[in-house]
């Protein structure tokens, strides 16, 4: 599996990944109202993918093995992490863990120190046993009740840290 910077042809599986891992995994956040589905999945378009891609300031990577796009992440110049979503084919390989790694080194290297995010429900376990810590109270997003702010120090990070 290599983690490389998304490319605007990788639009068509990127966005198929998102749809899939929104309406598949994250059912704890969504319960499967239609109304909450077509508002998280409206944005998860070729043409915004690209223009993620094409942000100053974002960096978008995605986790292929064998040509096939497993997951997509994005984090900002700031630290924030916008997008960690995981193909629902692909989990519990270490991808999602893997994918973190990758966008916290890619803010660590845009001088951040630490990287924040809001979490879904769903992911909220996984990114608490990944050395995040809640922030807040839950907010709405994701067209949901829940969304967890969440931060992590990446002082001390190396290299090392991230093979996932």
């Amino acid at each position: 599996m290599q983690i490389r910077d998304a490319l605007p042809e990788d639009a068509p599986a990127a966005c198929i990944v998102l749809k899939r891992s929104i309406a598949e995994l994250c059912e704890a956040d969504h319960r499967n109202d239609p109304s909450i589905l077509a508002r998280w999945l409206g944005n998860k378009t070729h043409a915004n993918f690209r223009a993620w891609i094409e942000q100053p300031d974002n960096s978008v990577l995605v986790a292929v093995e064998n040509h096939d796009i497993l997951a997509v992440g994005s984090v900002t110049d700031a630290g924030t992490i916008g997008l960690s979503y995981v193909s629902p084919d692909a989990r519990f390989r270490g991808i999602s863990r893997a994918l973190l790694r990758a966008l916290e080194l890619r803010a660590a290297e845009r001088g951040n120190h630490r990287c924040n995010l809001t979490s879904t429900e769903t992911a909220r376990r996984f990114y608490l046993s990944n050395g995040y810590t809640e922030t807040g109270a839950p907010a709405g997003g994701f067209g949901t009740s829940s969304g967890y702010p969440m931060t992590r120090a990446l002082s001390g990070r190396s290299s090392a840290d991230s093979d996932g």
